[in-house]
C-alpha cells in the first residue's frame, strides 16, 4: 500500500473540491508514491506530533488544520512550522490535510460534533452553493443504456439520497463523415440522420473529470457532442455547520453542564440566558460567528462554536443562545472520527490516534 491509497479513501469521506477558496488543503509534506509504513491522526501537526510519528514507525501524518497556511519563503527552522516542515522531511513524513474540505463534509466535522452531543435529524446549517453539475449529451439509442449505466457508476445520478437520477429525450441526429473522422455509422464522405436519445444527468462537482473520463471512453462518436453546467440547486449534504435535535429538551443550565460534559470542556462563554428550554441547537466547529444569522434562520434555540469575540454575542439579540466552548474543544474529536473511518477502510496497517494534546489555549 503506498500513501495515495490512504490519500483516496480521505477524499471518498471529504472531497477536497468542497474546501473553501483560502484554504491549503491536501498533501503539504511528503511523497504520495512512498510505501506506506504508518498512519498517525493528529488535529494539529506541532514538533511533538512528528516524533510520536517517528516513534511510532509512521510515514504518514494526516491532520485536520494545515501547518502551511502561508507561502514560505524560507525553511530555516526559525518558526514552529519549519521546524516541523525540516523534520518532516527529514525523516521522510508525509503530512496531509483535510480542514475545510472536512468542515464541509456531511459527515465531517460537524456531524462528529452531533454524534457527541448525540443529536438527531441533522441537516446542513449552511449548504454549499454551485457544488452540483448538469451533464447533457446525446448518444444513438441502441447505446443509451449502456452509457447511463457506465455514469452511473463513475458516480452521476447521484445526489444526497437520490441515485441513478437521469431522463433521456429522443430526436433525430445527423451525422456528417469526413476523411479524417471515425464516424459510427455511414461512411467517409456521407451523411446520415439515425434516431438519438439526448442523455442528461447531474453529479457533485468533484466528480467532472471522472464523468467526463467516463463519457469518453464509453462513447461511440469520435467526437463527442456534449455540455456541462453549473446548477444553482443547493446540494444539501455538503456544507459548513449543523443543526440537530436534543432527544428531550433541557433548561439553558443543564444544556451548559451536558455540553461541559460530552464536549470534554472546561469553559463555555455564552450569551445571556433566556429562560427558555433547548431542543434545536446548531453546530459549527472552529470559528463561527458567520453563522450566527444562519443559526438563528434554522430556529436553533442554542448555537455552539468557537472564537466569538465581544460583539458577537450581542447578535443573540435575546433569540438564542450563543455558546462558545473553544476552538480546539468544538474540533477535538474530528482525529477520533478520522481513526474510525480509516479503521473501517484499512485493515492491514495500525491507524493510530495520536496522543500529544495540541491545545496552545490554557486555562487557569
Amino acid at each position: 500500500m503506498i500513501i495515495q491509497d490512504v490519500i483516496n479513501h480521505l477524499e471518498t469521506l471529504a472531497p477536497l473540491a468542497y474546501a473553501e477558496d483560502f484554504d491549503n488543503v491536501g498533501l503539504l509534506v511528503g511523497d504520495k508514491k512512498a510505501k506506506l509504513t504508518g498512519v498517525l491522526v493528529t488535529l494539529d501537526t506541532l514538533e511533538a506530533v512528528v516524533d510520536e510519528a517517528i516513534e511510532n514507525n509512521c510515514n504518514f501524518i494526516v491532520s485536520f488544520h494545515p501547518i502551511i497556511f502561508k507561502g514560505l519563503k524560507k525553511i530555516t527552522g526559525k518558526t514552529y512550522v519549519e521546524r516541523v516542515v525540516l523534520k518532516a522531511i527529514k525523516h521522510d513524513i508525509a503530512i496531509y490535510t483535510m480542514h475545510t474540505a472536512l468542515d464541509n463534509a456531511f459527515q465531517g466535522v460537524n456531524d462528529m460534533i452531533c454524534n457527541q452531543l448525540q443529536l438527531t435529524n441533522k441537516q446542513v446549517l449552511i449548504p454549499q452553493p454551485q457544488t452540483i453539475k448538469k451533464l447533457t449529451t446525446y448518444v444513438p439509442k441502441n447505446e443509451a443504456e449502456e452509457l447511463r449505466a457506465a455514469l452511473f457508476e463513475a458516480g452521476a445520478g447521484t445526489i444526497g439520497n437520490y441515485s441513478n437520477c437521469s431522463f433521456n429525450v429522443e430526436g433525430y441526429g445527423t451525422f456528417n463523415g469526413n476523411e479524417n473522422a471515425n464516424p459510427t455509422i455511414g461512411e467517409p464522405g456521407t451523411t446520415h440522420t439515425e434516431v438519438e436519445t439526448k442523455i442528461t444527468v447531474t453529479f457533485p462537482k468533484h466528480l467532472e473529470s471522472q464523468i467526463l473520463k467516463t463519457l469518453f471512453n464509453t462513447h461511440s462518436y469520435e467526437e463527442v457532442a456534449y455540455e456541462v453546467i453549473t446548477i444553482e440547486n443547493k446540494n444539501q449534504h455538503i456544507g459548513i455547520g449543523m443543526v440537530g435535535e436534543l432527544d428531550q429538551p433541557m433548561d439553558e443550565k443543564s444544556f451548559l453542564n451536558y455540553v461541559k460534559d460530552k464536549m470534554n470542556t472546561e469553559c463555555i462563554r455564552h450569551s445571556d440566558f433566556l429562560n427558555k428550554s433547548i431542543k434545536k441547537v446548531a453546530v459549527l466547529g472552529g470559528s463561527g460567528s458567520f453563522a450566527i444569522g444562519a443559526a438563528k434562520a434554522a430556529g436553533a434555540d442554542a448555537f455552539i462554536t468557537a472564537d466569538l469575540k465581544y460583539h458577537d454575542f450581542f447578535t443573540a439579540e435575546n433569540s438564542i443562545l450563543l455558546t462558545d466552548i473553544g476552538h480546539y474543544e468544538s474540533e477535538q474529536f474530528t482525529k477520533n472520527g478520522l481513526v474510525a473511518h480509516l479503521t473501517k477502510k484499512i485493515t492491514n496497517f495500525a491507524i493510530i490516534l495520536s496522543k500529544t494534546n495540541t491545545n496552545p489555549v490554557k486555562y487557569f
